[in-house]
């Protein structure tokens, strides 16, 4: 059709390769993120950091001041 519609799809396409190839880089960084906040959770106790109790607080679905120590243990036991 028209400079327009050409122009739009190739943006389109670009954003599509772009989703794939940056994907998969964030798949490796959520699981580097994962090893390292879990070997944090291994040498301390509550209160953490906010950037791990923020973690914390998305792997279990669950605000931050309502984590105990029973739900950090099974965050443990489940990434072994």
């Amino acid at each position: 059709m028209g400079a327009r519609r050409i122009r739009i799809e190739q943006r389109q396409h670009d954003m599509h390769m772009s989703r794939i190839i940056n994907g998969l880089d964030k798949r490796k960084e959520r699981a580097r993120r994962h090893t390292r906040l879990v070997e944090c959770l291994k040498k301390g106790k509550l209160p953490y950091t906010p950037v791990i109790m923020s973690w914390l607080s998305a792997e279990l679905n669950k605000p931050s001041t309502r984590i105990t120590q029973a739900d950090v243990d099974r965050v443990l036991a489940g990434s072994k």
